[in-house]
């Protein structure tokens, strides 16, 4: 079976939909209604617009990535339909067991838009793949990234997305230890183990100016040398340098504007973050002359300093109020996905370089 990004991506978008469809987890119980009983209920007078496009867009990606995943390492099988038969049945599930959560109400009209979804998704990589768009990106991506670099691409083309969800500081991906500790409190709450957690004798303190600006610039870096790491040549590190820094800049704009409003979507870009992304510009520009395992080692130790100096340090109290204004919107938040990328998207990619960097695999990049 032939490698492909596809795969994990298709894996990783399947748990985000099980994770939106069941959430929020709670009272779990038989309700005494049949399984089957809303598949044969007759259809709802009134759906809105907006319900039609969420339930067809929701799943039309992961019908993209799986057919495209199949039509790559799995020619002989009927991509379209196979991959109508797996959406519609994970849709299915989902409905069914949405008939133990109260909070939630299976629909036969979703079950229907989210097959709906599956086969455009699905339709649109078999066009792609009819009129040889998929065998230029093949060419293009044998051309641009080593052969086993499908894990550095998962985590590049998630990257972005993790950035909508409010960060303490631009580009601060992945602090969690203060909510991680209060849900852990929050959880044990009148049980014996509560005693056992650690106190700290020093309140967290808010981040320094100066550590702000290095975790500004690491965290704008980190994918840099993330794509120095797999990509052939120097022109096209260069490209990766430019496509990497626009995406930083413009999907954290739309994460402000998406919190604050239209007219606020540039608001973090402030002199220190300027000057942060400034160093991390200067900084990237002679990794690209880099091996890959140097740059492996160096973005392993930035991440490793930037969570260290972020879990370090307090979120003041107005961007606790603006993630809880955030957490909020169902919509924005997609149930909280885009929260969970946005904190686990750094130790994702800590698990990625560690395990890099233990292979005894000697290769070189071509600079």
């Amino acid at each position: 079976m032939k490698k492909t990004a596809a795969w994990p991506l298709a894996a990783i978008y399947a748990v985000l939909i099980i994770y939106a469809s069941l959430y929020p987890f709670q009272n779990w119980r038989s309700q005494g209604v049949d399984w089957t009983a809303f598949v044969w209920a007759p259809w709802p007078r009134y759906w809105t617009g907006f319900d039609i496009l969420s339930n067809v867009l929701g799943y039309a990606p992961l019908g993209f990535i799986v057919a495209l995943a199949l039509q790559r390492s799995a020619r002989h099988l009927p991509a379209v339909g196979l991959t109508l038969a797996l959406g519609s049945a994970l849709s299915l599930g989902m409905e069914s067991l949405q008939l133990f959560l109260p909070a939630r109400v299976p629909s036969n009209v979703d079950w229907g838009l989210n097959s709906a979804g599956t086969l455009a998704g699905a339709g649109a990589a078999w066009t792609l793949e009819r009129f040889g768009f998929l065998d230029r990106w093949s060419r293009f991506r044998a051309n641009w990234f080593a052969p086993d670099a499908q894990g550095s691409l998962v985590l590049l083309a998630l990257w972005p997305i993790a950035l909508l969800f409010p960060a303490p500081i631009p580009m601060g991906l992945g602090q969690v230890l203060e909510r991680a500790e209060d849900a852990l409190a929050l959880l044990l709450q009148e049980t014996p183990w509560l005693d056992w957690l650690p106190v700290r004798e020093v309140e967290l303190q808010p981040l320094l100016p100066a550590y702000e600006i290095v975790c500004v610039s690491l965290g704008q870096l980190l994918p840099c040398l993330l794509a120095f790491s797999l990509i052939r040549h120097l022109h096209q590190k260069a490209v990766a340098w430019f496509v990497l820094t626009g995406c930083g800049l413009l999907f954290t704009a739309l994460s402000a504007a998406l919190t604050y409003g239209p007219s606020h979507a540039w608001g973090w870009l402030n002199e220190p973050v300027q000057l942060a992304l400034v160093l991390a510009a200067v900084a990237a520009w002679p990794m690209m002359w880099r091996q890959e395992k140097t740059l492996q080692v160096l973005a392993l130790v930035g991440l490793v300093l930037q969570l260290t100096l972020l879990n370090n340090a307090s979120a003041n109290a107005y961007f606790s109020l603006t993630l809880q204004n955030w957490e909020q919107g169902q919509f924005i938040r997609f149930h909280g996905l885009i929260q969970w990328l946005g904190w686990l998207w750094p130790f994702a990619l800590l698990v990625y370089l560690m395990r890099c960097l233990s292979a005894a695999r000697p290769t070189k990049m071509q600079a």
